[in-house]
């Protein structure tokens, strides 16, 4: 069964595949992995596009969080015609 509460398990960077969705714990932004910089960090950029940014700190993401993601994308394009 899928938990809603978040999780304190933490990733390290390396755990990270690219193109996956994390949790930036610092900002407490979700963002998706672009790059890896020195195994230590990550480059995370934000769910619906702009500007990069580096973070170390990072967990996945829960089952309420990766819905509630998704359904805003696919609204979003939605509206959007695609």
């Amino acid at each position: 069964m899928a938990t809603t509460d978040r999780e304190q398990t933490t990733l390290e960077p390396e755990e990270c595949d690219l193109g996956s969705v994390v949790w930036d714990t610092a900002k407490d932004l979700p963002g998706v992995v672009m790059g890896h910089h020195g195994g230590d960090r990550v480059q995370l950029r934000p769910m619906a596009g702009g500007k990069e940014w580096e973070a170390r700190s990072l967990r996945h993401l829960t089952a309420r969080e990766w819905l509630r993601l998704h359904v805003a994308a696919r609204n979003d394009a939605s509206r959007k015609g695609l």
